[in-house]
């Protein structure tokens, strides 16, 4: 199509194609229509990229840089970020079919990330050490570890990469972006403000491709140092292994199934709320989604009945309007997903308490879903469903509320519905989720550490422990000693 708006690369400060010319096509999911063409990235654009952010890396502005500078180019980049959000919202909306009413709030709220490392960059401490040897001094140096590539997924598209710049960036990386070939055109208009923002060339590179391509390339490239990655869990093991191949640095936020328990103490409005937002904010495309709400027997019956009556009110259609509240599922590969597992669910019993189906909304609508009558052995409550599908577990005690909350190869979140502070803290102590949300659900901050136990991943992003993940510890000797004593024995 001759309309469509076409981007490029950003390699080394130039907008350039793949070296090969091919092209690919990102799709509206609200209209079902391609609306922009990208570079289909190769491997040799792939080692294009790195040897860009590796000769920035070593020699030039950015290397000689002090912490202090590299600081005011992030809570820059923040602020030019903050004047565009409108604009990026809009573009990840057409893009990934997100509700422009988040999107909105969401990129207003990334600049915080870069303010926050842009900050932290210069008080990155060594230390000195009172060692045990005599007539030594000892300190310890924190050094960023290279070139690192940061694969980001198709649903949050810029924040998940603030969750990764800023930090790499201000540890003194160099850093190769590569958005998912679903939802890139996002991370290509973020790409603009590196030049504008004053980052030297090289430092921060933006490719665009599919996975299995120009990913692949990227991952294997003996010249990445660090590859930071959130998406699937099966990508996300094919990554680990491929870093590990090369002892490389590996941090993976993957998939989730997260229980989100209500006991019969709560504030049964607001715990309906967040069962609600739980799971069918964002069409139920998050990693965090709730997916497993468990409900404590003597209140199941009522609170499944107000769990529904609200559902029923959620208004899907145009994600760009303000009043949407359920839009589209972003990739067909994930709409065919969702409905099959709708008839996973009915195949093993789960009754359909709400929905079930498609939805006459727009092109890859699905209905918001409700399933009681659900075990937890069944797969509708052990694999990721990454939609707007909620299975309803009844439990019995506190016991039983851990024991199937802990009960799957996921450890990402959790969330906890009570008005007891004991019960509060004990679970939020024996719940194995990287995240514990009491009394809400689906709260982010730049300040707070996040990631996964089990199979939900490695390393955590955001914190001031997360820019440990992007360096490396040195530890430096230096003798005063007047004379060298026997150099055959170890000092």
């Amino acid at each position: 199509m001759s309309d469509l708006q076409k981007y490029q690369m950003l390699i080394g400060g130039e907008w350039v194609d793949a070296s090969d010319g091919q092209t690919f096509e990102s799709m509206n999911p609200y209209t079902g229509e391609n609306w922009a063409s990208f570079p289909r990235g190769t491997a040799d654009d792939a080692d294009r990229a790195v040897q860009a952010a590796r000769k920035a890396f070593n020699s030039g502005d950015w290397a000689n840089m002090t912490a202090t500078q590299r600081g005011h180019l992030l809570r820059k980049l923040g602020d030019l970020i903050a004047a565009k959000a409108e604009d990026l919202a809009a573009t990840e909306v057409r893009d990934n079919g997100k509700l422009i009413a988040e999107m909105g709030l969401q990129l207003k709220y990334v600049p915080q990330w870069y303010y926050y490392f842009g900050g932290l960059a210069d008080k990155i401490e060594g230390a000195v050490t009172p060692i045990d040897k005599p007539d030594h001094f000892h300190y310890t140096r924190h050094e960023p570890l290279g070139v690192v590539c940061a694969i980001t997924p198709w649903n949050s598209p810029l924040l998940l990469a603030g969750w990764k710049l800023a930090p790499a960036l201000a540890a003194g990386n160099t850093v190769i972006l590569k958005p998912s070939e679903f939802t890139s055109a996002s991370s290509v208009e973020f790409a603009r403000l590196f030049e504008e923002a004053g980052f030297p060339p090289g430092v921060v590179n933006v490719v665009t491709g599919y996975g299995h391509e120009i990913g692949a390339a990227l991952t294997e490239h003996p010249g990445v140092d660090k590859i930071t990655f959130t998406g699937g869990s099966e990508t996300g093991r094919r990554v680990y292994q491929t870093g590990a191949s090369q002892f490389k640095r590996v941090s993976l936020e993957l998939g989730g199934k997260s229980p989100n328990i209500v006991f019969d103490d709560c504030d049964m409005d607001n715990a309906v709320k967040g069962a609600i937002s739980g799971i069918f904010a964002a069409t139920g495309q998050t990693c965090i989604a709730g997916s497993r709400l468990l409900v404590q027997e003597s209140i199941h019956d009522e609170f499944v009945d107000k769990l529904v009556a609200l559902a029923k009110t959620a208004k899907m259609g145009d994600p760009m309007l303000m009043d949407t509240q359920v839009g589209p599922v972003t990739t067909v590969p994930q709409y065919e997903k969702i409905l099959s597992y709708l008839d996973v669910a009915k195949g093993e019993g789960a009754e359909v308490r709400l929905g079930g189906g498609k939805a006459d909304a727009g092109k890859y609508f699905v209905q918001p879903t409700v399933f009681t009558g659900v075990n937890n052995k069944m797969r509708i409550a052990q694999e990721e469903v990454f939609g707007p599908v909620l299975s309803v577990i009844p439990f019995k005690d506190d016991e039983e509320a851990i024991e199937v909350g802990n009960d799957v190869i996921y450890g990402l979140a959790a969330g906890v519905w009570t008005q007891s502070m004991r019960r509060a803290f004990t679970m939020s102590a024996k719940l194995r989720a990287g995240s514990v949300w009491v009394n809400t659900y689906r709260a982010v901050s730049y300040m707070a550490p996040f990631g996964g136990y089990k199979q939900s991943g490695l390393g955590r992003e955001s914190g001031q422990e997360s820019i440990k993940e992007f360096m490396q510890t040195k530890s430096v000797w230096m003798s005063y000693a007047e004379d060298t004593p026997n150099p055959f024995i170890m000092r």
